[in-house]
């Protein structure tokens, strides 16, 4: 089965019906929360590398988690990034719905793996935060459950920046099947971090569309200009390119 990996993001909204109820159950990330709740806001800020204002707001968020009192939304609501504005979350067909609860999981640092329909709670945690757990980065303790996550017969389709790519172990990443996406400016083909996030969005939202079941299906999406270049891919690596007289469209 085709399986989209998406990272977590650190910009949220609060758009969604707020519910007390946490889908994720507590044992692996209860030992992130305790190391995090003990730290003052001023350490916070430090540690994220944020202002003050954000460090208190973090430490609210974390306080809130600890004491089981955070209000939680779905992923797929709360994260609200470059690349979640361009995936289609609201009007959701029930075909679309079921596509994404079955197919599309979060890689998130302090929750593990999640659907994307799961409920969490506001955070900002991600895997460039210098966290020691039990004695251990925070990428170490885990990278097993990650590992454990991908099935043999999985299709594991990575829409995830290396950070958290990483998370996993050279053998299991190294059957990913990822996606690179180029513009043509001035003749040349360039990539940069705006563009992919905006592309990852919009791909995903074409494959939920056209309910993709294989990666055949995959190099036939056309979003937005871009279109599967089969000269640039390879066998691990889906090359989706814009020439400068193509047409945006959807």
């Amino acid at each position: 089965m085709i399986k989209f990996l998406i990272p977590s993001a650190k910009e949220m909204k609060f758009t969604a019906q707020p519910s007390s109820f946490l889908s994720q159950p507590a044992q692996k990330y209860q030992p992130i929360i305790d190391t995090l709740s003990v730290l003052t806001s001023e350490q916070l800020e430090r540690l994220y590398k944020v202002n003050p204002k954000m460090a208190k707001t973090e430490w609210q968020h974390i306080q809130a988690i600890k004491n089981q009192t955070a209000l939680t939304y779905p992923a797929l609501d709360l994260f609200n990034g470059l690349m979640y504005r361009h995936i289609k979350r609201q009007d959701l067909s029930e075909k679309e719905y079921s596509y994404l609860k079955d197919r599309a999981f979060i890689t998130s640092a302090l929750y593990g793996i999640i659907s994307v329909f799961d409920h969490i709670a506001p955070h900002r945690l991600d895997f460039n935060v210098k966290l020691d757990i039990k004695k251990q980065p925070l990428k170490s303790y885990w990278r097993q459950e990650y590992d454990n996550f991908v099935k043999k017969d999985d299709k594991v389709i990575s829409l995830l920046s290396s950070e958290f790519e990483d998370v996993f172990s050279p053998k299991v990443r190294a059957h990913f099947l990822k996606l690179k996406f180029l513009e043509e400016k001035n003749g040349q083909l360039k990539s940069h971090s705006t563009i992919s996030k905006k592309a990852r969005g919009a791909f995903l939202t074409q494959a939920l569309k056209k309910q993709c079941q294989s990666v055949n299906e995959l190099k036939e999406i056309h979003f937005q200009g871009f279109a599967y270049e089969e000269q640039l891919s390879t066998k691990k690596l889906l090359v989706f390119v814009k020439y400068s007289n193509s047409q945006g469209f959807l």
